[in-house]
């Protein structure tokens, strides 16, 4: 179990950090007055800084090294 969770976190943290974020296009109600309504397209970014990256992909790597107790 800690093998497969030690590899998600290297992939995870090997993807953040190639790609710092995204960004995705949400529809925001500017006016609505009856039947008349009018929209704007919005943009929205999600970001993370890079060491979160790191720091998720060192979690990952030491799961698969560090050998379990019993």
């Amino acid at each position: 179990m800690a093998k497969t969770v030690g590899i998600i976190l290297i992939v995870v943290g090997a993807l953040m950090l190639v790609w710092t974020g995204f960004s995705f296009t949400r529809e925001e109600k500017v006016v609505d007055i009856g039947s008349l309504e009018v929209t704007a397209d919005k943009e929205e970014q999600v970001n993370w800084p890079p060491y979160v990256g790191g720091i998720i992909l060192v979690a990952g790597v030491v799961l698969l090294l560090v050998p379990r107790r019993r």
